[in-house]
């Protein structure tokens, strides 16, 4: 069965893992395994890497995936689906200028009825006064009632009809905007399409999971908190403001967010041991063959055809041959007509003679003389190219029949620099080129040292680096306010989100907010107060994690009963950690502070000064009720021994010792409860005993 004609299995995508920068996608496609196992599934997006194709067969122990590669496709682009998105913002914008127009109508309408008044008749000089019947008055209220209420009516459905005609004609231009956008100048679209291989099972129903990386996709956390005043617990809403541009739009699929790097080595490193002797272990087979003896004979035939002639040169001997018919134009030999003298063909090659010792596995002979003329030429391990533990290998290529390898071609430039001397055993290929699918086979046109032999494509498409450009722009995007990358804001540690809903995500590359889940969070409320510096009470949130999972870093937006308060950063907090966060003056909660100082002498012969400092704080609340507020004051602190501070006060030391740390040296804290409409005052003070000696003269004390 041909390419051609292998089934085609239809694909949707069932969920998206987003990391830190790049996705992974994973598709699943049912069908019925053919005899022979080909089977392709189209629709892959163009931006994929091709290296990250993985299938599996679900469900199914006897059945298994045992090849998966990606092709690229080509087909025209489907004009009619571009037109049609015009067509139908054409008439949606129709329509919404008709109900727009019909609800201008309704508007005069209600306004002409509104204008009704009613106007007596007009009376001569001469007529008595009359009196006008208080009953036509009323019915033309009420005829105006009625028709007002029906007027009302109709422009409520006409204000409805309106604001849905916005919205589709909303959508549908940017349903247009993207089908512009994605269709290609060429006017040809190109898709990947993963040709798997399947084993057992020939003639059932199997599930297939395809599942493929895509670059570029971000994503950033953010929060929504939600707390009543006076209750321990809240509601904190994980968030996540997602952007990609992989050329396929994610609809209705389960997402989930990690912290990891997608692009980071999974391999464990290898550590070799280190042997002293001679007796060393065999190296492993690296895969590495020399080409086959003869491999230039080939070419031979093409050789002597000559170099290839141009386009013009070969329709003009065309059409003098045709002009000609017979004759001595006619007469033209095979070499001429390619427009080359013909070449006599080469002499026969040397025969090969047996391979010294140590050529077999690419090394140059030791001891036994030059190497045989039919042997591969020895690699210059002057330039060598190495992993990490590997050790020097030279570039080598795989042979075009079996998987063989020959050694790179030298360049013109190392020829003057002696080698370093050669190390025994196979030359060890790198990753490209052991990536067999990607190898491409060297055609006549090469040098010689390359043609017939299979090197890794180093062929540049234009198509797919655009395609991967285009899907990379979202990395570069401006990040919301507070917003912090989730590879920055983890740490050392990765965590995964899963959002608890399908989501819609676009392939637009600008910002999309995706609900994630509700995180269970300890609350309470403290309100701090630093009168010494600011007579002004902050109200704060003292947020605890209370989940196995750590909060990233990003922005969260406050409100408290019910009103939108503020929107502040949140730091990382790791699982069971504790963080404070602002909001701002309370100013239902006031506080006063005054102070007092009196400086006397002490001692026997009055050497000792005494400043005596007095702290009077006043707290009053004014909210409904009861609050919790701390109270933050500071005592001197000395290094002179002589220099003795007594405090004389209740407040107390910061706790543990990293609060103590966080605090500035000699902080004292005040916690008092308020209840609701009370107030509270708080005395303090301490006392600075300076001998003579350690007073400065003139100085200002007080501060």
């Amino acid at each position: 069965m041909t390419a051609g004609t292998a089934p085609r299995w239809d694909s949707a995508l069932a969920s998206v893992t987003v990391y830190a920068q790049g996705a992974l996608c994973r598709r699943v496609a049912r069908g019925t395994v053919p005899a022979d196992g080909q089977v392709r599934v189209p629709g892959l997006p163009r931006s994929l890497d091709p290296h990250s194709l993985r299938a599996r067969v679900l469900g199914a122990p006897g059945t298994r995936v045992t090849e998966a590669r990606a092709e690229i496709h080509a087909e025209p682009v489907d004009e009619d689906a571009v037109a049609e998105a015009r067509r139908e913002v054409d008439r949606l914008t129709e329509a919404y200028h008709s109900a727009d127009a019909r609800r201008d109508r309704q508007v005069k309408r209600i306004e002409e009825v509104g204008a009704l008044r009613p106007v007596p008749p007009g009376r001569k000089r001469e007529d008595p006064h009359r009196r006008t019947p208080v009953d036509a008055w009323l019915e033309l209220a009420d005829f105006v009632d009625e028709r007002l209420t029906v007027l009302h009516d109709g422009l409520r459905e006409l204000d409805d009809e309106l604001r849905r005609l916005e919205h589709e004609m909303d959508v549908a231009q940017d349903r247009l905007a993207r089908a512009s956008t994605d269709a290609p100048a060429s006017g040809v679209a190109s898709s990947y399409t993963a040709v798997l291989t399947v084993r057992g099972g020939a003639g059932a129903e199997a599930e297939v999971e395809i599942e493929y990386g895509v670059p570029g996709a971000v994503w950033v956390p953010a929060y929504r908190l939600t707390h009543r005043q006076g209750e321990d617990s809240g509601r904190l809403l994980l968030r996540a403001s997602v952007a990609q541009r992989s050329g396929e739009d994610w609809t209705g699929v389960r997402i989930a967010f990690a912290t990891a790097d997608l692009r980071r080595r999974t391999d464990l490193p290898r550590l070799r041991s280190v042997r002293i002797g001679r007796s060393q272990p065999a190296p492993a087979p690296s895969g590495w063959r020399e080409p086959p003896a003869g491999l230039s004979d080939l070419f031979a035939g093409y050789d002597a055809a000559g170099p290839p002639p141009e386009p013009d040169v070969v329709a003009a001997r065309a059409a003098g041959l045709v002009a000609g018919g017979s004759g001595e134009d006619a007469s033209v030999t095979v070499g001429a007509a390619y427009g080359a003298p013909p070449t006599p063909p080469p002499p026969p090659p040397a025969p090969s003679a047996m391979p010294a010792p140590g050529a077999a596995y690419g090394a140059p002979a030791q001891g036994f003389g030059p190497a045989a003329p039919g042997s591969a030429p020895a690699p210059d391990r002057s330039r060598p190219r190495s992993r990490p533990g590997s050790g020097p290998r030279p570039a080598a290529a795989p042979r075009a029949g079996g998987g063989a390898y020959a050694p790179a071609p030298e360049s013109a430039a190392a020829a003057p620099h002696a080698p370093s001397p050669p190390v025994p055993g196979p030359p060890r290929p790198d990753d490209a080129e052991l990536d067999y699918t990607a190898l491409v086979l060297s055609g006549p046109d090469e040098s010689r040292d390359r043609r017939g032999l299979l090197f890794p494509d180093a062929g540049f498409d234009p198509v797919t680096a655009e395609y991967r450009r285009r899907a990379e722009r979202p990395a570069a995007l401006p990040l919301p306010g507070h917003a912090v990358r989730p590879r920055e804001s983890a740490g050392s540690f990765d965590h995964r989100y899963d959002a608890a809903a399908p989501a819609d995500i676009p392939s637009d590359g600008t910002w999309h907010t995706v609900t994630v889940g509700e995180i269970a969070v300890g609350l309470r409320t403290e309100y701090v107060c630093v009168p010494a510096v600011e007579q002004t009470v902050y109200a704060t949130l003292v947020l605890s994690n209370a989940t196995d999972q750590a909060l990233l870093a990003g922005p969260v937006e406050v409100s408290v009963d019910g009103e939108y308060q503020l929107t502040a950063a949140l730091p990382t907090l790791a699982p069971g950690g504790v963080r404070r966060l602002g909001l701002g003056p309370a100013e239902a909660v006031g506080v006063t502070r005054r102070t007092h100082l009196t400086e006397s002498t002490a001692g026997l012969r009055n050497n000792v000064t005494v400043l005596d400092h007095r702290v009077h704080v006043e707290l009053a609340n004014r909210l409904p009720a009861a609050v919790r507020v701390e109270v933050r004051e500071r005592v001197p602190v000395t290094s002179e021994a002589d220099v003795r501070i007594e405090e004389r006060a209740g407040w107390t030391e910061p706790e543990d010792t990293a609060e103590r740390e966080r605090h500035a040296p000699g902080t004292r804290i005040w916690r008092v409860d308020l209840p609701a409409g009370g107030t509270v005052a708080l005395d303090g003070g301490y006392e600075i005993r300076i001998p003579a000696g350690k007073a400065l003269t003139g100085g200002n004390r007080r501060s």
